[in-house]
C-alpha cells in the first residue's frame, strides 16, 4: 500500500534562493483520496504538507486499509518526509517509511550534506551520495505537480530509493477528462517515460499540487482518486 521535470530549469531553480520562488511553491495542504486495488476499494490515504521549522516542510502520506485483506489484516502504512524547498524542488532532508500488517516493513534514509544513509527494516544498511536536488519516492508526486505548475512539458529528477540515486523522467502524454470523488476536471496526464514502470498521474496544475488522480502497476495495481484538497 503505497505508492521525477526540469532538465535545464533544475540547474537555474537550485542556483537561485528559495526566497524567489515563495508565492509558487506549496506551504501547507491536507489532501485526501481513495485507494483501489484493481479496481475495487482498498482504503483511504491522507496527504499533508506543513512548516516544520527551521527553513524544513514534513510531507506526510498516511493509508489505512478499510476493505478486502487489507481490512482484515488492519493494515496501514505512513510516509514522513522532511525536505527544503531547493528553488522549485522539494530537496530530501529524510524518510521513514512503515508499513503495519501480518509482517512489519520500515525504511528510514536520512541526508547529512551529500551523504546518504539507508536503513531497511532495521538491520540492512546502504551508503551513496546526494546529488543536489534529489528527491524521493514520497515526495516525487509534489516535485512533479510544481513543476507542471511552472509550465514544464517533461522532466527528470534524480531519486533516493533503497541502494542508489536513480534517475526518473516524466513527460506531458495528453490531456484527458478525469472523474474522481472531487469532482469532473480537464487533466493533464503525465507518465513515466524512462521505463515501462505502468505510472501516470492526472494534474490539474493551476489548482492543485498533487494529482487528483494517480495509477501505479509497479507495487499492486493501485489508483489513487482524490475526495478533497484543502490548503495552499
Amino acid at each position: 500500500m503505497k505508492t521525477t521535470l526540469l532538465r535545464a530549469s533544475l540547474g537555474l531553480a537550485l542556483a537561485l534562493p528559495a526566497a524567489a520562488f515563495a508565492a509558487d511553491v506549496p506551504q501547507s495542504f491536507t489532501a485526501t483520496y481513495n485507494v483501489l486495488q484493481g479496481g475495487s476499494p482498498l482504503g483511504n490515504a491522507t496527504l499533508t504538507l506543513k512548516p516544520a521549522g527551521n527553513g524544513q516542510f514534513e510531507y506526510s502520506n498516511t493509508t489505512q486499509g478499510t476493505a478486502g485483506l487489507a481490512a482484515a489484516l488492519g493494515a496501514n502504512s505512513s510516509e514522513v518526509s522532511r525536505f527544503t524547498w531547493a528553488g522549485k524542488v522539494p530537496q530530501a532532508v529524510s524518510y521513514k517509511y512503515k508499513l503495519s500488517a501480518f509482517k512489519e516493513k520500515t525504511r528510514d534514509l536520512t541526508v547529512n550534506g551529500n551523504a546518504v544513509t539507508v536503513v531497511d527494516n532495521g538491520s540492512k544498511t546502504f551508503n551513496y551520495t546526494a546529488p543536489a536536488g534529489m528527491v524521493e519516492r514520497n515526495t516525487l508526486p509534489l516535485a512533479l505537480g510544481v513543476a507542471l505548475h511552472g509550465g514544464a512539458k517533461e522532466a527528470t529528477f534524480p531519486v533516493g530509493v533503497k541502494q542508489a540515486v536513480e534517475t526518473q523522467s516524466f513527460k506531458v502524454a495528453a490531456n484527458e477528462k478525469v472523474t474522481v470523488p472531487a469532482g469532473t476536471f480537464q487533466a493533464t496526464r503525465v507518465d513515466r517515460t524512462d521505463q515501462d514502470r505502468g505510472f501516470s498521474a492526472w494534474y490539474v496544475p493551476a489548482k492543485y499540487p498533487v494529482p487528483v488522480k494517480l495509477a501505479q502497476k509497479d507495487g499492486g495495481d493501485l489508483t489513487l482518486e482524490l475526495v478533497k484538497f484543502e490548503g495552499k
